[in-house]
C-alpha cells in the first residue's frame, strides 16, 4: 500500500481517484483550494487546503508520500497556469523523492490515420474548449522537456464523462484511442481505475499513454 497525495482532489477526476485509492487500501491525502471541498470527499481522508502558485508548493505537502498525482485544472480565464503548476508540482515531488502522476488532457493526441492532432486539426473542438486545450498542449510540451522516469502523463480519449465504474478499459500511447464505431471516450470512474492502476503498476514510467474503451 502507497501513501498518495492528489492535488485537484475535490474535481471530477481527483475526486473519483480519492476514492478509487481509498477503495484499494492506500492512504491518501486530498488537496483542495477550499475548505469546504472536503465534504465531497470520503470519510477519513485526510484533507489539506492549500492554493497552489506556480511559484509556490507547499514542501511538507509532500513529505512521506510515495506518489503524488496531479488533477489540477485552473479556473475558467486561468487556464495558461497549468504548464507552470505541474512544472512546480513536478519539481517539488522529485525534491522529495515522490513520483509524479499527471492527469492530461487529450490535445496532444494524433486523430487515427492523420498527422494532425485533437488540437491542431481544423474544427475539431468547439471554440470555447481551446484554452484549456492550448493549456494541457503546453503542459504536455513541458513533460516532454522534464521527461524522466519518476513521472508519468495520463491522458483522456475525446470524451471524458460522468458514467459508471466497470473496471474495463484499453491503453495507448500516442494516438487517440476509438471504438469500432469510431467513438473516443471512457466514464470518469473507469479514467480514475487506469489512473490507480498506473499508480500500482508503474506501467508507462517517464511517457505520455491514454485510456479509453
Amino acid at each position: 500500500m502507497m501513501n498518495i497525495l492528489i492535488f485537484g482532489a475535490a474535481g471530477d477526476v481527483g475526486r473519483r481517484a480519492v476514492s478509487e485509492a481509498v477503495a484499494r487500501g492506500h492512504t491518501v491525502t486530498a488537496v483542495v483550494r477550499r475548505a469546504g471541498q472536503s465534504t465531497t470527499l470520503p470519510l477519513g481522508v485526510a484533507c489539506r487546503v492549500a492554493n497552489i502558485h506556480p511559484d509556490s508548493v507547499p514542501a511538507a505537502l509532500m513529505e512521506g508520500q510515495d506518489l503524488v498525482i496531479s488533477a489540477l485544472r485552473p479556473p475558467e480565464g486561468q487556464e495558461a497556469l497549468l504548464a507552470g503548476l505541474t512544472r512546480a508540482i513536478c519539481l517539488a515531488a522529485r525534491a522529495a523523492g515522490a513520483r509524479l502522476l499527471v492527469v492530461g488532457g487529450a490535445a496532444s493526441l494524433k486523430l487515427p490515420g492523420k498527422d494532425t492532432t485533437v488540437l491542431t486539426e481544423p474544427g475539431f473542438l468547439p471554440e470555447h474548449l481551446l484554452p484549456i486545450a492550448q493549456a494541457c498542449q503546453e503542459q504536455y510540451e513541458l513533460f516532454e522537456s522534464m521527461k524522466a522516469d519518476d513521472w508519468a502523463y495520463q491522458t483522456p480519449p475525446a470524451m471524458l464523462v460522468p458514467g459508471e465504474r466497470t473496471g474495463q478499459y484499453r491503453r495507448g500511447l500516442d494516438e487517440m484511442l476509438t471504438d469500432e464505431e469510431g467513438n473516443s471516450q471512457i466514464s470518469m470512474e473507469d479514467f480514475a481505475v487506469a489512473l490507480i492502476d498506473e499508480a500500482e503498476l508503474g506501467l508507462h514510467k517517464g511517457r505520455r499513454y491514454t485510456v479509453a474503451y
